[in-house]
């Protein structure tokens, strides 16, 4: 049976390369400490290949995987990487070939017992699977932030899938069956002026569905109320993302490791 894909951001697939937050470095450090084997990783759900990008400096080779032809038609290339289209639940990856999976602010989105039955049928023995989300964003000032907070819980309350509710709780209520580590906590950061904050709503899919449905664009009265109360257009401020990570090892000893059973 063929899984269908609900695609939520081929429409917006440049704005979302443009204008998405990266994620913090201290990540990449941490997940690659764990391997003592670095042949293959499969960024699976790569969009644009942010995470992609990150995990291509320590792996001898990276596989990032999308269902969105436009999304991958927009990522770096790089001459350690491969981009496919291909659906999370049938990656066309070999058996027992990948050392680290790599779920970015995707996983809400999968058929969990069909991943997760590829993801054991390509790691590697004692492979690691690493799914991460990040949170609403908080915006320095406090009228900013206000009105940002109003925008994504009241003005795009009805219009977000429900699977949003998983992000927001951090994947904490998603089934993870692998042994798992605890973790550090993580944060993303970026220093932007209105517009760039603008283009980052502009590619939320509670943005994209409430133009579907009403035919209006919610981001115009909101540019004007954040204009009122953000200063200069070029001043920058501090935007924050918490940003949650589970990690798990397919099988194997992890006597020694750290690793705990959750």
């Amino acid at each position: 049976m063929k899984q269908t894909f609900q695609d939520h951001f081929s429409d917006v697939a440049r704005k979302y390369a443009n204008f998405r937050p990266h994620y913090p470095e201290a990540l990449f450090n941490t997940l690659t400490a764990l391997m003592p084997r670095r042949a293959l990783a499969w960024d699976c759900a790569a969009g644009n290949g942010q995470a992609t990008i990150s995990l291509a400096r320590f792996f001898e080779r990276v596989v990032a995987t999308d269902a969105s032809h436009e999304q991958i038609a927009t990522a770096t290339r790089l001459s350690n990487v491969e981009y496919r289209v291909a659906l999370a639940e049938e990656s066309g990856l070999v058996d027992a070939s990948v050392d680290l999976i790599t779920v970015a602010q995707a996983l809400h989105w999968f058929d969990l017992t069909r991943f997760y039955a590829e993801v054991r049928r390509v790691l590697t023995p004692n492979g690691i699977i690493a799914v991460w989300c990040y949170g609403i964003n908080e915006v320095e000032g406090e009228a900013v932030n206000e009105l940002v907070q109003n925008y994504y819980g009241t003005t795009l309350n009805s219009y977000w899938p429900p699977s949003r509710k998983l992000v927001e709780s951090g994947y904490r209520t998603i089934p993870f069956p692998f042994q798992e580590s605890a973790t550090p906590n993580f944060r993303m950061e970026a220093n932007w002026t209105l517009e760039q904050l603008l283009g980052y709503f502009s590619t939320w899919s509670a943005t994209s569905a409430f133009i579907k449905a009403t035919g209006h664009n919610p981001l115009g009265p909101l540019a004007n109320d954040l204009a009122r109360v953000w200063g200069d257009v070029n001043t920058r401020r501090t935007i924050i993302w918490p940003l949650s990570l589970r990690v798990g090892r397919n099988s194997g000893n992890c006597a020694g490791s750290g690793w705990l059973v959750r």
